[in-house]
């Protein structure tokens, strides 16, 4: 049996997330509620299947593949097939208007689009088509595709031949921008290597772990952080469609880990059943995407014994801090910098001292190689000594160990999604009835952060009519909760929005 060859498969994300894989074949890899489990050579076959079927369609190493499907076993399959025979995997919300869908295909221009089969016909693309029950002309392909007599060998002599190397892209994410112009941040094998090594270390990843997955497969937390710290350790996965109350308190017995966002938690302790019995097989509970408050990390060591481990992350670097699996978990805190990434925080380029507070700045192998065709970007995201500008703003204490106060910048962040204010802000500004617009986050008892716009306008404003034009053009997450129309917005002496006086001013306006 072939191995994989540390000079080829071990520098890519796949044959580094397989490299245990040989000798496991018959150990579970997916699972899922009502349906037979997938072992790791069941996986196998389907990505040497799946990618046999891109080849067929195309695709060739260093191609952009664009997917826009419902999460499923299926979906994790091509992310994986896309990037053993070298493509470069960008996935795209399943939940985003048309338009959203259009401006990422126009942008990337892959060499294939997958959608899901209602979609389409309505891709001016080649499109194969993937749906959530494992429908689609994708899965019917990939289903007469001769199955190989040692799969896991067939995936590693896959990976080879894509003749991948680090530096290469593996993945591409869109992030938007405060301009609201979306940025493809570029992912290469290296980083993504990188921060499943540190990922598996600093968590404690083995094979006996199985890991509750019910984040969604289109961005880094569910996409990378969760499904590589599993696969680097064939672990076995519970694949939930989403995140549900009654899902994931019914998966906890059986499960070791669970991945979440502060929303996940706040509803979790609404139900009475989540306790420290249902939560005894448990080993690790994660949070991260938006800040945790310290009454919810009370609360949920109260009801199940367990302390919560926050830390922090992006998408052009994965994850950046984690507070330590062994000791101090601090609330409010997002805890040290993994292995081989460098954090510091400067004040007007100045360093600052342990707990003075700058903008946090990053340095290390998991950083991303920057953003798709904008190498002026690129380039202002990155200091001269080259360490990436994250735009957060925190303070570093004399051990180490980071703590974020804010964000320089005025992204929201509600339930574990970003959004950016000046998306929704340019189109509510096409309104007749609106003159202005300033879109802030408010505080939120369940989503962290909830979207609210300020708007300046006439009488025949109307927020029905608002949120009938945001459905064309913007995902709901990114809708405001509440609309609230001011005579004007408050300015400082250039003439720009004071946006942190309308969070200070209406901070209790959101009562959930």
């Amino acid at each position: 049996m072939a191995s994989p060859s540390e000079s080829t498969e071990l520098t890519t994300i796949v044959g580094h997330l397989t490299q245990h894989w040989v000798g496991a074949a018959d150990r579970v890899c997916l699972d899922q509620p009502g349906a037979p489990p997938w072992t790791h050579g069941d996986v196998a076959r389907r990505v040497v299947a799946t990618a046999a079927v891109l080849a067929d369609a195309g695709v060739r190493p260093g191609d952009r593949v664009v997917v826009q499907v419902p999460k499923s076993r299926d979906a994790v399959v091509l992310y994986l097939a896309t990037v053993a025979a070298g493509g470069v995997f960008v996935p795209v919300n399943p939940t985003a208007p048309s338009a959203e869908l259009a401006f990422q295909i126009g942008d990337a221009e892959p060499a294939l689009v997958v959608v899901s089969p209602d979609v389409g016909n309505a891709v001016p693309r080649s499109t194969l088509t993937l749906g959530a029950d494992g429908s689609g002309s994708l899965a019917t392909a990939a289903a007469e595709v001769t199955a190989p007599v040692d799969p896991v060998d067939a995936l590693h002599q896959l990976v080879a031949r894509s003749a991948r190397t680090a530096d290469d892209l593996a993945a591409m994410l869109y992030t938007s921008g405060t301009t609201g112009q979306p940025k493809g941040a570029m992912l290469t094998h290296r980083g993504l290597v990188a921060n499943a090594r540190a990922l598996v270390d600093a968590w404690g990843f083995t094979a006996d772990d199985t890991l509750i997955h019910s984040l969604p497969v289109f961005h880094v937390h569910g996409l990378f952080v969760a499904l590589h710290c599993a696969f680097s350790a064939t672990a076995r996965v519970q694949v939930l469609p989403r995140f549900d109350v009654d899902a994931v308190v019914d998966a906890l017995a059986d499960s070791t880990v669970l991945m979440g966002v502060p929303t996940h938690y706040v509803r979790l302790l609404d139900d009475p059943r989540l306790d420290a019995d249902r939560c005894a097989a448990m080993r690790l509970f994660t949070s991260g995407s938006a800040p945790m408050t310290t009454a919810t990390h009370q609360r949920f060591t109260a009801r199940t014994g367990h302390r919560l481990l926050e830390r922090y992350g992006m998408t052009e670097a994965g994850i950046i801090t984690s507070n330590p699996l062994d000791g101090e978990r601090r609330p409010g805190t997002v805890g040290f910098a993994l292995h081989d990434m460098d954090i510091r925080v400067r004040d007007d380029g100045r360093l600052c001292r342990p707990g003075e507070t700058g903008v946090v700045e990053i340095h290390g192998p998991h950083l991303f190689a920057g953003y798709w065709k904008q190498p002026e970007r690129s380039a202002e995201a990155l200091t001269d000594d080259a360490w990436f500008v994250t735009g957060d703003v925190g303070s570093v204490d004399a051990e180490g160990r980071l703590t974020l106060e804010g964000r320089a910048g005025d992204m929201i962040i509600t339930g574990g999604e970003n959004v950016y204010p000046k998306e929704v802000e340019q189109q509510l500004d096409t309104m007749a009835s609106v003159v202005e617009s300033a879109v802030v986050g408010l505080p939120h008892p369940d989503y962290g952060e909830a979207v609210v716009a300020f708007v300046v306008a006439d009488e025949s404003f109307d927020p029905t009519d608002a949120l009938v034009l945001l459905d064309r053009s913007l995902a709901r997450f990114k809708h405001p909760k509440v609309f609230i129309v001011v005579d004007e917005l408050p300015r400082n002496t250039m003439g720009k929005v004071q946006k942190h006086q309308l969070r200070t001013d209406h901070a209790n306006r959101v009562d959930g």
